[in-house]
């Protein structure tokens, strides 16, 4: 254990050391120190019998797993102080020590904010005019429930404050298997009520996928049949336990997830996910949902008046979380938005004061028009993401990034970045690919083929330290990993991890052209960011090369665009490609989903097959039987008329309810 007197000498060394760098740093650096909390994870192979054992031993107490395998488990030591600016090195040598302990991690506390912004002076708006076509264009929410859909089949889980389940617009639909609350440990997600309302995010999240409609009171949801739960886990300690146990919750039960919350928005935090919620996010996109992965969605930010950029948010810049941002009723960039390159798409939201704002459920059993911010958006997008997924549930994670992509459009959307990449899309920097349309959306995700198996190309580009010069490009020609069983021909995410110093952070700008000519700035400058760390292997992301052929020179530019004498040295630099080996330019639209075991049918209701050799997957017409499906011979049913049923080679999942007919 670590002598009292050693400590104490660490904390003044630290104190003394940042008072003379001068008190706003020494007020930023303390801040941000780690809290440590009572709590630890604690990684053992044998199970609960194992973990209680150690717990026991050590004078713990078991909370449980935190993932559903049993290897990972949450203890908590009720003689440690809960709040500790230095971790206990006891324990830590205790756990160490012991040979039944794979990994440990004594918990910190994580600060999240709620990506809200309300105006309590706008005029409430009995009519949601971004769904009912008081704007051109839309949302084109209205054509999918022509076609009679609206979230049926569908779990929605809101990760936030909790959500009021009794709320007479939500309590039809509300999911109690997808709700849980992580802050008290109980299964009721009930919001703490408090004088200034300010645990009434989830609600408001909440309803905006998945209100009831046609019962007079409040508004509709975007997902109006849809089934939504809420999950605790911001109105108390948060922590990486308790963030990779929400995102864990029932994954073979909720589709999606929906998140409108994330690191500070000061434009000078560069923070992510800790090492369980990491895997929670990886876990979730791999074995969530039967292995289509479980679909993320998350707000982008609300930093744009302290000119922050959601690429220094691990969270909304993963590959496996669906980026949204916001845009006014007239197309206009909201005040708060963030500019980045990990944004995907775009859906409505609010700015000024007098500009209308999303009607939702409210606490207390009422209903707001005044839910604003990118939170008003991303469940939004949930919503329209959860009417393609009735509409074609074999959809992947992979699939419905792919879907998003091409079902946004620049539209209005007003803007000084707009672009075109090397495949002829629109981009932007504060829109992804434009405004969400929920009715194409739709009807491609009825048509779509699944994408062939993800594949990562790694780069290794830089490995010795480099001087940082004002103007500086760093190039490299790839192959993308051809002749390899990784080889990539169609991008969807590239990041870029670095490692390096720099005298003031804000100051660097970054950026990274394609071989097809496509520039992504992966931070521009943030004038509130002093700090001198740099950057340690963070990464960064950019959707803007979406089905692009990396093959080629790649282009790393580093500017300096603030002090003259800033100074910095690179000292890692690596390039990471993730898409198909598929050219996804060149791939025809593939038939509708049709509510027979045919394709489709002639005039004369005789089945029209696939052609040979093909698949039918929940009544898709595939080019190849997807991964985790297995073959075996059985009969097919009678195709029409007078025809009898023929052999077929039947590729079953091995998840129940998933099947598919090879003719």
């Amino acid at each position: 254990m670590l002598p009292a007197r050693t400590a104490l000498w660490l904390r003044l060394t630290l104190v003394l050391g940042l008072a003379l760098v001068g008190p706003v740093t020494v007020g930023w650096a303390l801040a941000r120190a780690p809290i440590y909390v009572s709590s630890w994870a604690v990684r053992v192979s044998q199970g609960y019998q194992e973990a209680e054992r150690l717990a026991r031993k050590f004078g713990f107490v078991n909370l449980g797993q935190i993932f559903p395998d049993g290897q990972y488990f949450h203890l908590r030591h009720r003689g440690v102080v809960q709040h500790s600016l230095t971790p206990h090195w006891g324990h830590r040598l205790r756990l160490k020590k012991d040979p039944k302990v794979q990994w440990f991690q004594q918990q910190t506390l994580r600060r999240r904010v709620k990506r809200s912004l309300v105006v309590p002076t706008d005029p409430w708006f009995s009519k949601q005019w971004y769904m009912n076509n008081q704007v051109q264009p839309d949302l084109n929410i209205l054509q999918v429930w022509s076609q009679g859909l609206s979230g049926q089949g569908i779990v929605v889980s809101v990760l936030d404050d909790g959500i009021e389940k009794d709320h007479p617009d939500l309590w039809a639909n509300y999911d109690p298997l997808a709700s849980y609350d992580f802050n008290d440990y109980d299964p009721d997600p009930q919001p703490r009520y408090t004088p200034s309302d300010e645990n009434r995010h989830g609600t408001r999240c909440a309803g905006e996928v998945a209100a009831k409609a046609n019962n007079r009171f409040c508004g509709a949801g975007v997902a109006y049949n849809a089934r939504i739960g809420g999950v605790r886990m911001l109105d108390g300690t948060i922590t990486d336990v308790i963030e990779a146990q929400s995102l864990s919750l029932q994954p073979q039960h909720i589709h999606i997830y929906s998140a409108s919350w994330g690191p500070e928005d000061d434009g000078r935090t560069v923070e992510g996910p800790g090492i369980l919620t990491r895997e929670a996010f990886r876990r979730g996109v791999t074995k969530g949902r039967g292995g289509l992965g479980t679909l993320f969605i998350w707000a982008s930010g609300n930093g744009g008046l302290h000119y922050d950029n959601c690429n220094c948010d691990g969270y909304t810049n993963s590959i496996h979380t669906l980026s949204v941002g916001s845009t006014t009723q007239q197309g206009h960039l909201p005040w708060y938005s963030e500019a980045c390159a990990s944004t995907l798409t775009t859906t409505y939201s609010s700015g000024v004061a007098t500009d209308p704002q999303i009607v939702t459920t409210d606490l207390h059993h009422r209903c707001t028009d005044k839910h604003t911010g990118t939170s008003a958006s991303a469940p939004l997008a949930a919503g329209m993401i959860a009417l393609a997924l009735e509409a074609n549930p074999f959809l992947t994670w992979r699939d419905m990034q792919h879907l998003v992509v091409r079902a946004s459009r620049p539209a209005q959307l007003q803007a000084e970045d707009w672009r075109t990449n090397g495949v002829g899309r629109q981009v932007s920097h504060h829109y992804g690919y434009g405004l969400l349309d929920a009715g194409l959306l739709v009807d491609m995700a009825r048509s779509w083929l699944p994408t062939q198996p993800q594949k990562k190309c790694v780069i290794p580009i830089v490995h010795t330290p480099t001087p940082i010069l004002p103007l500086m490009h760093v190039r490299k020609n790839v192959s993308a990993c051809a002749g390899h069983a990784n080889y990539i021909r169609s991008l969807e995410h590239v990041q870029v991890q670095l490692s390096l110093s720099y005298s003031r952070r804000g100051d660097l700008e970054i950026s990274l052209t394609s071989p097809m000519g496509t520039r992504s700035t992966l931070v521009a400058i943030r004038p509130f960011d002093i700090s001198g760390q740099g950057y340690d292997n963070w990464i960064f992301m950019s959707t803007h090369f979406w089905d692009e052929d990396p093959r080629g020179l790649w282009t790393l530019g580093l500017e300096n665009k603030g002090y003259y004498f800033n100074t910095g040295t690179l000292y890692r630099y690596t390039l990471l490609l993730y898409g198909t080996a598929e050219d996804m330019t060149a791939r025809p639209t593939g038939p509708q989903v049709t509510s027979s075991a045919c394709v489709q049918r002639d005039t004369e209701g005789l089945c029209q097959e696939c052609h040979s050799p093909a698949y039918i997957l929940g009544h898709l017409c595939l080019a190849y039987c997807p991964p985790r499906y297995f073959n075996h011979t059985q009969q097919t049913v009678t195709a029409g008329p007078g025809r009898p049923a023929t052999p077929a080679l039947f590729a079953a999942s091995e998840h129940p309810g998933h099947n598919l007919l090879q003719f």
